[in-house]
């Protein structure tokens, strides 16, 4: 940490002690060299004390080096015996980078010529394989009474336990969810009967941390009580951790009462072996990789294939004369681990009985769901499985028109009538951002108006968008179902699995806002409060339209069902090979309705041979997002502010670009909070715009505003970013590039993108200083037209009569798979040349397209099958610079229907379908 930097300038207090102890280091050898040489120590000595005030109030909430050494620390700097402090500061600071003490050696420091010894000297050899965890006790301790608890727990630790685990005690409440909040290393809390609701200790600096909603009243509350209200607020916070409670009364009472929220209930004075024993046990549990272990196992076994697959167990590979190299390159153990085989241990993902189904149970458990189902080629292939199982042809769906292709094609193939969702644009980027809240209902609302409600089905949102905007899920679904209660939702998260890992990410996940949605129309008080509600507006079937736009719904929970699914790309976001994916479900009806669908969906779409190693990632991914997913989530969020902060404050960078902040990427109307800057501006801002905002936006998702460079996106990617530096992106506009932190990101990239983004800059400032009059001007007209707004963003036009229920419609929805297929017959379509097509629009004709137009960027369907050209499309469409063009071809033009094509469409809709609505 800088000198004279403060805590507050910092993106954590993870960040601020790490730094703190580096710096602490390096001042300490400078003392010991300023001692030596009898130079004065006193503005050295002020910078040590700053730092030792900095980590005060931090290290009560760690196991290691504990409060113990840390006061030892003090005092050897204040009795002025630098050389024994300089050495403790650095032991301590190399274990804590190293993670040495992770190998469970005893910390308590005897004599101060001890202390660096028993750091870096153990007397035993310790065992480093074995995964090191820290639990919390809550209890009022005295010091010794700490050390003799944390004595104890040593003495039961075994040489065959599979982790090892040291203890931070806290006496309060405050200090417990301070801990929760900063400790990433916290796998378990025992809660015993004496605490106190405030800490003790000053902890000013770390107000941020303590959560406003512990009741002032919690401490007039029975002992029990307030040990169920710490176990809520913990839960609330990380319901990773195993919670056990530690009592002196009737504990066979309390487990009729309290069992739900603890995984055990002690007897305090039955001993701590019970407890030891239920932590190791409580970890293992998570630690569980069922499908994993067993392809391990199977990998060792000696076979004979009889069967498909002659790369089983690399028996086509070992002895070949010509592939050798590919076991050079991969190793044995992929190939040991290939099979076809569905028994002797494995499972089969069509039908799992065995490992397979426990995987996907404990995935389930991790992820916040009901069920959970591992899907091995994609989230494009999540979401076609979830809507063919709840979409029948006819069906009406909502869907936000800038969503992923697959949806597009899913819902066509479904037969849905669709109904595209407008996002607010933001021209100046040439990107949208998400569904306004308001656009939604609007629509529903529409339907409802010309009797169609009925026929709704779904909703379908992405959440969050490619560049990070996020919704308001929870207030989205009531305000949904206020209207149409059996509404079901399609969440694709497929950018944001790890959201579930963070306590301010977590209440926007879908499944997370599912379940709080589900126990909140269960309480008394709700059902009040909504008969508070119909008292003002009455009943939500007979009220008018212009009031329900206006004010905030919620829906009646006598006919309410929560019927949520999550499509995520675990293999972009957490650790799975590439195209591990899963399928989240949080369905009250699921069982009852769309069990025996969704599984024909499934076999649908899933492989009679999928990838056991996708498999088995996908299982190892879920025990990593369990056991360490807060960890690597917040690191990954610290990187993702020192990226901003780099590329903001320095000088030259600022010149040419900037990061675009939840103020240009979400408009003030849908910022209820006012902050601008909701991370920058401090963890508290954070929450209170995550709480109240109906967008915002995630901080792991960097826009970077490149226009001054006079470069356009597509460019900087390809001929800057991948071709000469190898830095990989995803996604460009014409005048930014996207950046996004995930928890493989390290700071050592971090540095590298920074020093690649500055290499180019002062590449870019020589070659302007070097350019003729001539090229300065096309290169200031570069910079202007990547600066100015280019043509306004389109929406969407509307689908041609031939392609709806009716040509008189007053709600937009239009049958995609009709116009999709319609096109099968080359005779009804033909090629237009951009120019053409504009010239017949604007003679007045309508000119319908084939197919799917997207380009790249920015990667959204402009045009969609049976959809109607406009003006404000063309427009955009001749605005583009991109070579990438899905649907258009640039030999040909267009593709869209012959007139002969959209009457004989029109005429065969208005024959009757056998059964029931138009297919």
């Amino acid at each position: 940490m800088p000198d004279g930097a403060s805590p507050l300038a910092y993106n954590s207090t993870w960040q601020v002690r790490n730094d703190a102890w580096c710096s602490l280091e390096e001042s300490s050898a400078q003392l010991v060299l300023a001692g030596a040489q009898r130079r004065p120590l006193e503005e050295l000595g002020e910078t040590v004390a700053k730092l030792l005030d900095v980590l005060g109030p931090i290290e009560r909430f760690w196991a290691f080096p504990g409060l113990p050494a840390f006061g030892k620390v003090r005092r050897l700097f204040a009795a002025g015996k630098y050389d024994r402090f300089a050495a403790l500061v650095r032991g301590i600071n190399r274990a804590l980078a190293t993670d040495s003490f992770r190998t469970g050696q005893a910390w308590d420091l005897g004599a101060e010529d001890e202390a660096l010894d028993r750091i870096t000297h153990p007397m035993e050899q310790a065992r480093t394989d074995r995964p090191y965890f820290e639990v919390l006790i809550v209890e009022d301790m005295t010091e010794q009474q700490e050390h003799s608890l944390r004595e104890e727990l040593r003495r039961w630790r075994r040489p065959d336990d599979a982790f090892i685990y040291e203890i931070v005690v806290v006496p309060s409440i405050e200090d417990a969810i301070m801990a929760a909040r900063l400790n990433f290393r916290l796998q378990a809390c025992v809660v015993r009967r004496r605490f106190a609701r405030r800490s003790p200790y000053d902890s000013s600096s770390l107000a941020q941390f303590v959560d406003s909603m512990i009741a002032e009243d919690v401490m007039e509350r029975s002992p029990d009580d307030r040990a169920q209200e710490l176990a809520r607020l913990l839960a609330r916070l990380r319901p990773e951790l195993d919670l056990y409670l530690m009592t002196e009364m009737s504990v066979e009472d309390l487990a009729g009462r309290l069992s739900h929220h603890f995984r055990r209930i002690f007897h305090a004075r039955e001993g701590s072996l019970e407890v030891h024993l239920s932590i190791l046990d409580g970890v293992a549990a998570r630690y569980r990789t069922p499908f994993f272990s067993a392809l391990k196992n199977y990998s060792h076994r000696p076979t004979g294939v009889f069967h498909a697959l002659p790369i089983s167990h690399g028996k086509s590979i070992v002895e070949s004369h010509w592939i050798g190299d590919m076991i050079d390159f991969y190793g044995m153990e992929i190939f040991l681990a290939e099979t076809s085989a569905t028994c002797g241990g494995l499972d089969s993902l069509l039908e799992p009985t065995g490992p397979l189904r426990e995987a996907q149970q404990l995935a389930a458990g991790t992820f916040g769901s009901r069920q959970t189902y591992f899907v091995t080629n994609g989230t494009s292939t999540a979401n076609k499985i979830v809507v063919q199982a709840l979409v029948r042809p006819g069906d009406l769906v909502l869907v936000d028109r800038n969503c992923h292709q697959s949806h597009h094609y899913g819902l066509m193939l479904a037969g849905a009538m669709v109904t595209y969702l407008d996002a607010y644009p933001l021209n100046h980027y040439s990107m949208y951002g998400a569904v306004p809240l308001t656009e939604i209902k609007r629509q529903l609302l529409a339907l409802r108006r010309a009797g169609k409600l009925d026929r709704v089905k779904m909703l379908l949102l992405t959440n969050c968008t490619f560049d990070g905007v996020v919704y308001d899920v929870r207030r989205v679904m009531e305000e949904c179902l206020a209207i149409k209660p059996d509404l079901v939702f399609l969440w694709d998260e497929a950018w944001f699995a790890f959201a579930r890992f963070h306590p301010v990410y977590r209440p926007r996940t879908a499944m997370r806002a599912a379940r709080t949605l589900i126990e909140q129309l269960r309480l008394p008080e709700y059902r009040e409060r909504y008969q508070e509600f119909l008292n003002e507006v009455g009943a939500i079937d007979a009220a008018d339209d212009e009031v329900l736009l206006k004010r905030r719904l919620i829906p009646d929970p006598a006919r309410a069902r929560v019927r949520v699914y999550s499509t995520q790309s675990t293999h972009k976001t957490l650790t799975s090979l590439r195209q591990g994916s899963m399928i989240h479900v949080t369905d009250q009806d699921f069982s009852q309705k769309v069990e025996d669908t969704f599984h024909e969906a499934y076999m649908t779409h899933t492989s009679t041979s999928p990838n056991y190693q996708i498999l088995a990632s996908l299982d190892l991914g879920r025990r990593q997002a369990a056991l360490e997913g807060f960890e690597l989530v917040q690191k990954q969020i610290e990187n993702a502010m020192r990226l901003r902060d780099a590329v903001d404050n320095h000088p030259l960078l600022s010149k040419y670009m900037r990061c675009l902040t939840t103020a240009d990427l979400i408009p003030a109307e849908y910022r209820s909070s006012g902050i601008d800057q909701p991370l920058r501006s401090g963890l508290p801002n954070m929450i209170k715009a995550w709480n109240t905002d109906e967008f915002v936006l995630d901080p792991s998702r960097i826009t970077v505003y490149i226009g001054a460079t006079g470069i356009d996106g597509d460019h900087f990617k390809r001929g800057h970013l991948m071709d000469r530096y190898g830095v990989q992106i995803n996604k460009t506009s014409r005048n930014t590039v996207l950046f996004m932190t995930t928890i493989g990101t390290t700071r050592s990239s971090v540095a590298y993108l920074i020093e690649v983004l500055v290499t180019i800059a002062r590449d870019l400032e020589a070659q302007i200083i070097d350019m003729s009059p001539a090229e300065r001007a096309a290169h200031e007209r570069a910079v202007q037209r990547l600066t100015s707004a280019s043509a306004p963003l389109p929406d969407f036009s509307g689908f041609h009569s031939s392609f709806r229920d009716s040509p008189v419609q007053d709600t937009p929805e239009g049958d995609v798979r009709r116009a999709f297929y319609l096109s099968y017959n080359d005779s009804y379509c033909e090629y237009l040349t951009p120019e053409e097509a504009a010239q017949r629009v604007e003679n007045g004709e309508q000119v319908v397209s084939t197919t799917y137009v997207t380009p790249y960027p920015p990667g959204y369907p402009v045009l969609v099958p049976g959809q109607v050209f406009s003006p404000q499309i063309l427009a955009f469409m001749r605005s583009l610079d991109t070579p990438e063009v899905h649907g258009y071809r640039p030999d040909l033009g267009y593709r869209v229907y012959v007139d002969k094509a959209l009457e004989i469409a029109a005429t065969a809709h208005a024959e009757p379908a056998p059964d029931g609505p138009p297919a």
